[in-house]
């Protein structure tokens, strides 16, 4: 008879539909408990530490004694012969900011997850994820900005994260230095520290939570007030790229030819504007020969 056939119409043909579907279920259910395993240890070392920070003794102890245990870097200075910004300013946390809350656990476990699902890795194919302009709202795709050999370094951010905005400067600076030869792209991305989720006073502005690809156009029109020579788009409202690059709270990339040449850590504390700085240095120095440094 016809119903007895694999055609999937039939009572066995549904049973085995019914059976895959049944299995992808438990496939990506034990694939979810295996990654909450792994993740599980690092997860709670951070919010262990996020807790201990709430007591201030300890915060101004361990925050002071990183401040005074840096290393003490070269002085820059510009054209004019005054002191440039250090690239990447200390971290600082206000005494009156609750570091260990049910909000701040869960941007943790997000960010934590995303790092460890994303596709990008150093060395591997760069993701094509979709990213949207802020004019029009037209889907265009992150390999889009790439063009020929030159690298494309990737800043992804958002305006209520304070190390990212602290460092803006900075990596201002290395677009105006290399522009000639590499290309630049933020690409903004959900708030680090909305005014409706994880709060800090820190944050230089009160955002709230991205409800629409017109919140988060807004919120992106503030920072490109203080990026005018850097190009701009924004993550999708799914997340497509900060998902596929693992870059929330935030984090740089470079790619070149379609590979990842490098990765920087996930923000806040491997958020390096200087590790930039130094791979731009390298590169310079392949295409144009050592530069005499300005001390």
């Amino acid at each position: 008879p016809r119903w007895l056939g694999g055609s999937g119409r039939g009572p066995l043909g549904g049973a085995a539909t019914m059976l895959r579907s049944l299995l992808l279920h438990s496939l990506r259910l034990c694939a979810q408990t295996a990654s909450c395993l792994v993740l599980f240890p690092r997860f709670l070392g951070t919010a262990c530490m996020l807790w201990l920070l709430d007591f201030l003794c300890i915060r101004k102890h361990l925050l002071g004694r990183r401040r005074r245990g840096e290393p003490e870097t070269e002085v820059e200075l510009n054209s004019d012969g005054d002191e440039v910004p250090p690239d990447d300013p200390p971290i600082c946390v206000s005494d009156d900011n609750r570091l260990c809350t049910l909000a701040s656990l869960r941007a943790v476990w997000h960010g934590q997850k995303l790092d460890f699902f994303k596709q990008a890795h150093e060395g591997g194919p760069a993701p094509n994820s979709e990213v949207v302009l802020p004019d029009g709202f037209q889907n265009q795709h992150i390999l889009d900005y790439a063009r020929g050999n030159r690298p494309l370094v990737l800043n992804f951010g958002s305006c209520t994260c304070p190390p990212f905005m602290a460092r803006m400067s900075a990596f201002q600076r290395l677009v105006t230095k290399y522009q000639r030869d590499v290309d630049f792209l933020i690409i903004y991305i959900e708030e680090a520290h909305p005014s409706d989720g994880w709060v800090t006073t820190d944050s230089p502005y009160s955002i709230p939570q991205h409800r629409s690809l017109e919140d988060r156009v807004s919120a992106a029109r503030v920072l490109q007030q203080g990026a005018p020579e850097c190009s701009l788009v924004l993550d999708t409202m799914a997340n497509s790229s900060s998902s596929a690059y693992g870059a929330y709270f935030e984090r740089l990339y470079v790619i070149q030819s379609g590979t990842i040449m490098y990765q920087g850590g996930r923000g806040p504390d491997g958020y390096q504007v200087s590790e930039l700085r130094t791979w731009l240095e390298r590169y310079d120095q392949q295409l144009h020969g050592p530069q005499p440094r300005r001390v």
